[in-house]
């Protein structure tokens, strides 16, 4: 986990919660894009290592993106631990968590961080479903017109 925090922004900080490296390749593929994002991070969750050591690193990670207007967390998986433990630190934290995180929703929470927090969560939202498509059937309906 490296923090990359710049307070001046003022933008919603963005911090990827999944098993293992996952977020962090997501968060290096988003900045191959984009290019090197601040105030985001990516923290993966070790089952070697114990719930409270993790749940803290995760609640560090979202101190250090925090700029006052809130950290969205993306996790990969509803149900899992990364998910969980997010929940677990709404009431403490001015946080919204979205499940099933893929690069599109992060490339969106990357580009829209100047929004209100419950609009980001929307937003994002719809960026991860939408990037979902059967392109192959896609390309195949188009030929036939």
């Amino acid at each position: 986990m490296v923090a990359k925090t710049d307070k001046k922004d003022g933008v919603i900080g963005v911090v990827l919660v999944t098993h293992g490296t996952f977020g962090e390749t997501l968060l290096q593929a988003a900045e191959t894009v984009m290019g090197p994002q601040e105030n985001c991070l990516a923290v993966g969750v070790d089952v070697n290592k114990g719930v409270d050591e993790t749940l803290e690193g995760v609640r560090k990670a979202i101190h250090s993106v925090e700029q006052g207007k809130g950290v969205l967390a993306l996790t990969d998986l509803f149900g899992g631990s990364p998910t969980t433990m997010s929940l677990s630190l709404m009431k403490s934290e001015n946080l919204e968590v979205i499940t099933g995180v893929n690069l599109p929703m992060v490339v969106a929470a990357l580009q829209a961080r100047s929004m209100k927090l419950p609009e980001l969560a929307e937003k994002v939202m719809n960026a991860g479903q939408q990037g979902i498509k059967v392109a192959g059937a896609m390309l195949r309906k188009k030929a036939k017109k």
